[in-house]
Parts: C-alpha cells; sequence; structure tokens
C-alpha cells in the first residue's frame, strides 16, 4: 500500500513540476501583439473596385454535366477590356473555357503560377444586394465571386497589366492560370496542368486560393494574420444503403433500413471513429500563433509538448473549425428512402463527405466508415476520392520568399502556416510542383468567412490595393 501511494505521489509531484516549467516557460516568453490594419487608397480603391464590379456582373455560375464554354468566353472577352496589356503583350491558351497565359521571363529556372478560378457558386435566398450586382457601398463590393475568387483574378491581371505599362520584364517566367470548372470538381484545370507539362514547365512556386489574410483566425488571437495554406485536406463522398423487403408501414419490423442507418449516424456522432492527431503543420500553427493569444493559450500552445494530449481531447469539442485541423471529419449531407408516406422503403441511402487528414488517409479512413457500416448491415460505395496533398515545406524557398514579400507588402503582418480544409484547384497542380501555396492576399473577416458560398457574399475594397501590391512583389521578387 505504501509502494502505490509513494508511486501516485511521485507521479502528482512529476505532473506539478511539468505545469511549472511550462508556466515559467509562458512567463519567460515575451508576448506578441499583431498591429497591422488595411490601408487606405481610395483612387485606387475606386480602379480596382470597378474592374472588380465588372467581372462579378458578368455570372459564371459553374454545373456539373454542363461546360458552358460560350458563356465563359465572353467573360474572357471582358477579361480583354480591363486588361488590355496583357492580352497583347502575353501568350494566351484557352482549354474549354479555361485560361492559362504565358509572360516569357528572362530566366525560365524558377517560374511562377498565379492562379484563381472564374466560375461561382450558384446564388440563393434573400440578398441584401442583388448576387450579380456588383453594388459598391459601405466601403465593400457585393456579389457572388466578389471573394471567392475574382479578387485573387482580377488582383494578378492588374498586377502584370501594370507591370507590363512600366515596361517590366520579370526575372523568372510568369504564368496565369484560371480555370472555370473549380467549384465543381471539374477538370478544367487539370487540363491546364496537363498543357504544362506537355510544355515540360516544373513551376518553382504555386500560389492559389485558400489562406488570405484572416482576422482572428482562432478564438482569443486578436487583429490580422497573413494564413499561408501549406496542406490541403483530402476529400471524398461516400453512400451508404440500407436495404430490406419492404412493407407496409401499419406493421413496421425492427432495423428497417431508415432505422439503421440512423443508428450508424448516431453511432458516429456520439463516438467519431476517426483519429485525432496533431500534424506537424498544425503545431507549427499554434506554435506561431501563440505568442499573440491571451496567457492561457500561450501557455497551452506554446508548450504543446506537455499539453498537447489535452488539447486532443478538448479542440474538437470546442471549435468544429479547430477539430476539422486534426482529423479526418465526418459530415452527413443527403438522405433517400420510401417514395411514400406509408410505404417501407427496400432501399435507403445516406451519403457522407470526408475530408481526408494525412495521419489517417483516404484508403483507411474509407475503410474504417467500411467496416463500421457492416455493424449495421450497411453497404458502402465510395463515389469520388481524392487523398490529402502532400504538405509545403515551411522551410522551403518558395515558402521562404512568399513570407517575404507578405513582410514587404504587409508591414507588421504576422505570417502563420495553415492548413486547407476545403478544397482548391491547387492539388491538380501538385503534379508537376512542390510548392503550391494557399494564400489570396485579400482581408477575410468574419462578414466575408460568412458569406463564402453563402448569401450576402463581399470584399472590402481596402484589401485591393494591396493584393495588387503582392502580386507585383512576387513577380518582382522571385529572382
Amino acid at each position: 500500500m505504501k509502494i502505490v501511494l509513494f508511486c501516485i505521489l511521485g507521479v502528482l509531484g512529476l505532473g506539478l513540476t511539468l505545469v511549472l516549467i511550462a508556466l515559467l516557460r509562458t512567463l519567460l516568453t515575451p508576448a506578441k501583439q499583431s498591429t497591422w490594419q488595411p490601408k487606405l487608397d481610395p483612387a485606387r480603391e475606386k480602379l480596382y473596385g470597378e474592374k472588380l464590379r465588372d467581372m462579378v456582373r458578368y455570372e459564371t455560375v459553374s454545373r456539373a454535366g454542363d461546360p458552358q464554354r460560350e458563356k465563359f468566353l465572353g467573360f474572357h472577352r471582358l477579361l480583354a477590356e480591363l486588361f488590355p496589356l496583357v492580352h497583347e503583350k502575353l501568350e494566351k491558351t484557352e482549354i474549354d473555357g479555361n485560361l492559362l497565359f504565358y509572360w516569357k521571363g528572362k530566366s525560365s529556372e524558377r517560374p511562377v503560377v498565379l492562379m484563381g478560378h472564374q466560375d461561382v457558386v450558384p446564388a440563393e435566398g434573400e440578398w441584401l444586394h442583388e448576387p450579380f450586382s456588383g453594388d459598391i457601398e459601405d466601403g465593400k463590393l457585393w456579389g457572388r465571386g466578389s471573394a471567392d475568387t475574382k479578387c485573387s483574378v482580377m488582383a494578378f491581371f492588374q498586377a502584370a497589366e501594370e507591370l507590363l505599362r512600366e515596361g517590366y520584364v520579370p526575372e523568372q517566367d510568369v504564368y496565369l492560370s484560371s480555370s472555370c470548372t473549380e467549384e465543381i470538381g471539374g477538370d478544367g484545370c487539370p487540363k491546364l496542368v496537363a498543357e504544362m507539362e506537355r510544355r515540360g514547365v516544373r513551376p518553382f512556386l504555386v500560389c492559389d486560393e485558400g489562406g488570405a489574410i484572416v482576422q482572428e483566425p482562432i478564438g482569443g488571437v486578436k487583429n490580422y494574420y497573413a494564413m499561408i495554406g501549406v496542406l490541403e485536406k483530402g476529400r471524398g463522398g461516400l453512400r451508404l444503403t440500407a436495404r430490406s423487403n419492404g412493407g407496409h408501414a401499419s406493421y413496421p419490423p425492427k432495423n428497417s433500413p431508415i432505422a439503421r442507418l440512423a443508428k450508424f449516424v448516431a453511432r458516429v456522432e456520439k463516438k467519431d471513429p476517426m483519429k485525432v492527431e496533431f500534424e506537424p503543420e498544425v503545431r507549427a500553427m499554434f506554435r506561431t500563433l501563440a505568442p499573440y493569444g491571451p496567457f492561457y493559450l500561450r501557455l497551452l500552445f506554446g508548450n504543446l509538448w506537455l499539453f498537447e494530449p489535452l488539447l486532443k481531447k478538448l479542440l474538437p469539442r470546442i471549435s468544429p473549425q479547430a477539430g476539422a485541423l486534426l482529423k479526418t471529419t465526418i459530415a452527413f449531407t443527403m438522405q433517400s428512402g420510401s417514395d411514400a408516406l406509408n410505404v417501407l422503403p427496400q432501399s435507403a441511402s445516406l451519403t457522407m463527405d470526408l475530408r481526408y487528414i494525412p495521419h489517417q488517409a483516404m484508403e483507411e479512413s474509407n475503410a474504417v466508415i467500411r467496416d463500421l457500416a457492416k455493424q449495421y448491415d450497411l453497404e458502402t460505395e465510395v463515389l469520388h476520392a481524392n487523398d490529402a496533398c502532400e504538405p509545403v515545406s515551411i522551410e522551403s524557398d518558395a515558402y521562404a520568399l512568399v513570407k517575404k514579400v507578405i513582410g514587404q507588402v504587409f508591414p507588421e503582418l504576422p505570417p502563420c502556416p495553415y492548413v486547407m480544409t476545403g478544397g482548391t484547384d491547387a492539388r491538380f497542380y501538385q503534379k508537376i510542383c512542390d510548392a503550391c501555396i494557399r494564400f489570396s492576399p485579400v482581408v477575410y473577416g468574419p462578414a466575408q468567412m460568412k458569406g463564402m458560398h453563402g448569401l450576402n457574399e463581399n470584399i472590402d475594397l481596402c484589401s485591393l490595393p494591396g493584393a495588387v501590391d503582392f502580386y507585383k512583389t512576387l513577380i518582382q521578387e522571385n529572382r
């Protein structure tokens, strides 16, 4: 008994010692503060806002199974009006509505690809401003595509336009890439990548959407941060089907198809079957942000060596966004059953959207679902799936270049690695590029995050001059 008590006291003493060490390390680590604020430039905001307004007014909704190439060719004619020098001086390639511009530099050793998509998602519901109005009011430009991602397309086209007007010749080759199928996961970007492969081009850096200048990236970390996407989760669509002989609803049996599906959902909701781990990129993100938070965040995130097991349990319960950084997520999206109120279905189905994390990749995650589904006599079908992307090294020259440009264009704005939980076209470029960085140099506050794929999408006009300057500086600094 004395030995057990001695062991318990020893463990408690060790635990207290470790906590005291963590407290001391936190007290000795200087707290930091992000002081960057968007700078106003009314003349440039007006010029860029009017160009973006015209782009938003041109409806470019993409729909699966309906290529609508002529519609996108019309959008290209608008781009030619807005950016005449780009279209006059650069080599243009159009493939089924997808665009690739080549700007020959003095060298082809370190080509850079600047990209953003032309297409947008449908705009439904009641909007404060009509979704394709491009209204400018209260310092914002309103409309579908204003933030996702016609703002980026406008900015890198305008950056090239201004440099061409100055007679600038880039040190390295530059490509402007824009697909028209990103929102439907289509084959537009793969066609552009195939063209680059045909030419033998292997980019040094691809800069796409994903991260941005985000206000309060995690709760308690105030002001703005440049969140640089270095890892993109994979995505899969799975369908579960339950079968039976059907029958009349007046004498229902136990474990009908819908009941089995419901039990499966309840099991997943009650006890998530996916493993929770910290990816190296997530650790880097939390370590970077820790000094900018209040004391409790500096203590927890600044001492992951001690508190990581606790955070694995707490973060998924506190925040869905934080939880998505630590595991493969499961979202139930669509369901179907009987066609009549009083008829038991012979089959009922449920679809799931999975976002794969590298430590539990596509095959393993799908196997977890398949094995669990068997316990409820459910069939599993994989509708589509692509694995998580290879992360970009935060020690790479490409990442260092992006950080350097952020420091030059947005002084006092802290850069931070970030894990993308959504999907981008950049994943297709990973076939030919080791540094596909997801960073759009515009400000995304709560209003922009809420409007993404939702109601009242908008962008702050004060974002636009900095976005143009970022792309100009990136081109100039890539030597």
